[in-house]
């Protein structure tokens, strides 16, 4: 049989048979890795985001960082007094119902409100000569604003011709008491030589604390508000406290402490020898003032 004369045919190869199931793995791939990419995405933009944030708070806190935040003072209860009850108030304008029963007001929620031209003054005139060893103010910028202080000068002499500035102060954002800085008046003693304070209840110490601190002696205390928050015309002042060393409460201590001393003389005198006799007393005329009134 003669040999074919048809040509060679190309041999095709046969195509693999596709299941949808391969299309399936490799969408979910696709789709985990698209997921896991958007994530990390999200993840940088909330960490930018945060510290955007976390920047910009800490420029506001710094923007708002006041020279003179509202404090407390140590504990005083036995070691201060609060005179502001000795002397007589006066202030320079007032607007009706806002004068200075408002302002020695034990409620913050009242407040002096001035009504003329700066600068506007308080003035605390002493009947005696005082030693003031604390001074603080209220003040309240969320509540009065515009009408807040920001620049307070305090002055105190014997009387009103002979003043003599002792402390400035300027303000941000103030609210609270805040205390008013006595640099001016002198510098901080420093503990005696043998001052033991471990020994010592928290009532000395403080007592020890204030009377190491500076003096101010004074017969007339005045404070000058300068300016005002915005430039505002009229200020709010909602307290004003001056503290001075209690005298009576000293000598209370010190009493004790020689009635204390001397219960321990007595003591070792009794295990010694007993009590000594004590000599009779010489019999005394009765004066005349303490007589019967004679009515005539």
């Amino acid at each position: 049989m003669p040999p074919s004369t048809r040509p060679n045919a190309q041999l095709t190869p046969i195509p693999q048979t596709l299941h949808s199931s391969d299309f399936e793995v490799q969408s979910d791939e696709d789709a985990l890795v698209t997921e896991a990419h958007e994530l990390e995405e999200d993840e940088e933009e909330l960490d930018d985001a945060a510290m955007e944030d976390l920047e910009a708070e800490e420029e506001d806190d710094e923007q708002d960082t006041d020279p003179h935040p509202a404090t407390t003072l140590p504990p005083h209860s036995s070691a201060l007094r609060e005179i502001s009850n000795l002397a007589s108030w006066t202030v320079s304008t007032s607007k009706p119902g806002c004068g200075v029963s408002a302002l020695r007001n034990p409620s913050t929620n009242q407040f002096w409100q001035s009504d003329g031209p700066q600068p506007h003054t308080i003035s605390l005139h002493f009947f005696k000569l005082v030693h003031i060893v604390a001074l603080r103010i209220y003040l309240d910028f969320e509540a009065d604003e515009s009408y807040t202080p920001t620049r307070i000068q305090f002055y105190a002499g014997f009387g009103p011709h002979d003043l003599i500035d002792w402390a400035e102060m300027r303000f941000e954002q103030p609210k609270g008491w805040i205390d008013v800085d006595f640099e001016g008046v002198g510098d901080v003693k420093e503990p005696a030589e043998g001052e033991e304070e471990e020994f010592v209840d928290d009532e000395e110490k403080a007592r020890r604390y204030w009377e190491r601190r500076p003096s101010l002696r004074c017969f007339l205390l005045q404070v000058r508000v300068l300016e005002n928050h915005q430039n505002g015309k009229d200020t709010h002042v909602r307290g004003l406290q001056v503290y001075a060393m209690d005298k009576k409460e000293r000598s209370k201590r010190t009493e004790g402490k020689a009635v204390e001393k001397v219960k321990v003389q007595t003591s070792a005198g009794a295990e010694k020898g007993g009590r000594k006799k004590r000599k009779p007393l010489v019999d005394l005329e009765e004066p005349a003032w303490l007589a019967e009134p004679v009515f005539r």
